[in-house]
């Protein structure tokens, strides 16, 4: 049951969609039907000769951080949008209203326990941006570092919250009365998206985010990301290196200074896809009001990333089955990617994987060696979506912050160079991860890490054999030697032993190999090796 005060903030959404002429959407989406009339009868609706465009991008302000996220979100997707509306909602990426600066400087003293004036050298008044969730301010420390300093909105937790509760509500009647309720999993997509937006209204871990991927394109020539400066950081304030680059989104001033377009649309893709396979940390807001370009070299430009509020990670299993897919999309093996499906449980076990591929396949072939600007993934994805519908794919909840990305990313791509091969640039990404998971550099890896455990067991083990030997022998320890179960105990057990021989015999071999090869001193010899531990595993086998 919904609460008065979640009541309350649905009509109010409904009242303000009324007040900016969008009353089309309150007569598609069937919420609070019964009181439409009420609004209508408000007598300071909003004229609706105002742009379209306009009035949503209004609308989604008035709404909130959570609606203005919205519109940031689909802000890119200029092939799913009318010009105008994309221009107005590109706006809300990093024009939102500022809040009042004596706002801002009670924050900043309250957070810090003392006047903003003994803190900076220099803080300016004036918002150098204003987003959804904070707005920055530049200023300069007592050391000289000019930075940027972020401060969260005032009452922007209360707010999301009680958005959060709507969002709830309308993902419970979803679940419980829509046809496809059930396969999309709303209520398991409002905890995902709610543990995401919280985590961003807390600014250590922002700080924090950013230093990891920081760390993680230490001497990048891609990505560049900007020092944080921990002393000065609160839950509710950020300080950290003020950048200077073009905005991605300044098309005219990247050509005007003869930036290799293409060699930057590439290098957007294989951050992502580095992100997400060999880091598994990823930006997961990458719209253009967040992402800068450094074109002081411009046939080698080097993009800068702010605002990392928000980030995302996979499991193993996420991350080796994403992979396994893009893998076995590129090679345009359809009946890899309905297998797939199948076996991590996606579609019902009794599907039909024939059918499934045949599906696929009529989805995705007629797509390939084609550029972005020839591909409409607003069709594509439309067409994927009867696929789901058809074999009750469900949705992932976690893969959520990944596809929003990916749509961010391609949405980038297709405004930087219409031209860029998407696939073709990812492709040696994907295959250099794969290798580093199962192939021998993965093996050499998981020996590197084990060999601690494995010495550690080994020297465990006479200690356990000697104390196991005492206790038989002082005849603590009985056996009845004719029993039937203890015969085929002991015929499994010698059976083992065997095998743990071989397979010791096999691992010491192995492990020998590699340190000879990791030695340099004779390769002959840790081939041999290498070939007498590969006969001695074969051996071992049951």
């Amino acid at each position: 049951m919904a609460s008065r005060s979640t009541v309350f903030r649905m009509i109010a959404i409904q009242r303000v969609l009324v007040k900016y002429g969008l009353s089309d959407v309150i007569k598609q989406t069937h919420l609070l039907r019964p009181l439409r009339f009420l609004f209508y009868l408000a007598p300071r609706r909003r004229d609706s000769s105002a742009p379209i465009g306009e009035r949503i991008r209004l609308a989604l302000e008035e709404l909130g951080p959570i609606f203005v996220k919205f519109g940031q979100a689909i802000s890119t997707r200029r092939d799913l949008l009318p010009p105008d509306i994309a221009d107005e909602l590109a706006k809300l990426q990093d024009a939102v209203p500022p809040f009042p600066v004596e706002q801002a400087l009670a924050i900043i003293e309250d957070a810090y326990g003392e006047s903003v004036d003994t803190v900076f050298e220099r803080f300016d008044v004036e918002p150098l941006a204003a987003a959804s969730i904070a707005q920055v301010h530049t200023a300069k420390l007592k050391a000289g570092n000019e930075v940027i300093v972020k401060v969260l909105r005032p009452g922007v937790q209360e707010q999301i919250e009680s958005d959060l509760a709507v969002l709830r509500v309308l993902a419970g009647l979803a679940d419980r009365y829509w046809e496809h309720g059930k396969r999309l999993r709303p209520l398991e997509v409002v905890d995902e998206y709610e543990h995401t937006i919280l985590d961003e209204l807390d600014l250590m871990r922002e700080a924090a985010n950013t230093a990891q991927v920081k760390r993680n394109f230490q001497g990048s020539d891609m990505l560049y990301v900007p020092d944080v400066y921990w002393d000065y950081c609160r839950p509710e304030v950020l300080v950290q290196e003020r950048i200077y680059g073009t905005p991605i989104s300044d098309m005219t001033t990247l050509r005007e200074a003869g930036t290799n377009i293409q060699l930057l649309a590439e290098n957007g893709v294989e951050i992502f896809f580095t992100q997400v396979f060999r880091h598994n940390f990823f930006h997961a807001d990458m719209h253009p009001g967040n992402i800068f370009v450094i074109i002081t070299d411009p046939a080698r430009p080097k993009y800068v990333a702010v605002d990392f509020g928000i980030v995302g990670t996979l499991s193993p299993e996420d991350q080796r089955y994403l992979a396994e897919n893009f893998l076995a999309f590129f090679d345009r093996d359809y009946h890899r990617i309905a297998k797939l499906h199948l076996d991590s449980g996606w579609v019902p076990a009794g599907t039909r994987v024939d059918q499934l591929e045949t599906a696929i396949r009529t989805v995705c072939e007629p797509i390939f060696n084609k550029p972005l600007a020839e591909i409409s993934f607003a069709q594509l994805l439309m067409r994927l979506f009867r696929v789901a519908q058809r074999f009750d794919v469900e949705i992932q909840p976690q893969m959520i912050l990944l596809h929003k990305t990916l749509f961010n990313i391609e949405g980038l791509g297709r405004q930087l160079y219409p031209q860029l091969d998407l696939w073709k640039t990812a492709h040696p990404v994907l295959k250099r991860w794969m290798d580093e998971q199962v192939g021998g550099r993965a093996m050499i890896n998981d020996l590197r890490q084990n060999l601690p455990q494995l010495r550690d067991a080994m020297r465990e083990l006479p200690v356990i054999i000697q104390a196991f030997g005492e206790q038989a022998a002082e005849g603590r320890i009985k056996f009845n030697l004719q029993s039937p179960e203890l015969l085929k105990i002991r015929e499994q057990l010698e059976t083992q032993q065997r095998q743990r021989y071989r397979l010791t015999a096999a691992a010491t071999a192995v492990v020998s190999g590699v340190l000879v090869i990791t030695l340099g001193s004779n390769p002959e010899l840790a081939w041999g090796l290498l070939a007498a531990g590969a006969i001695a595993a074969y051996a071992a086998r049951p």
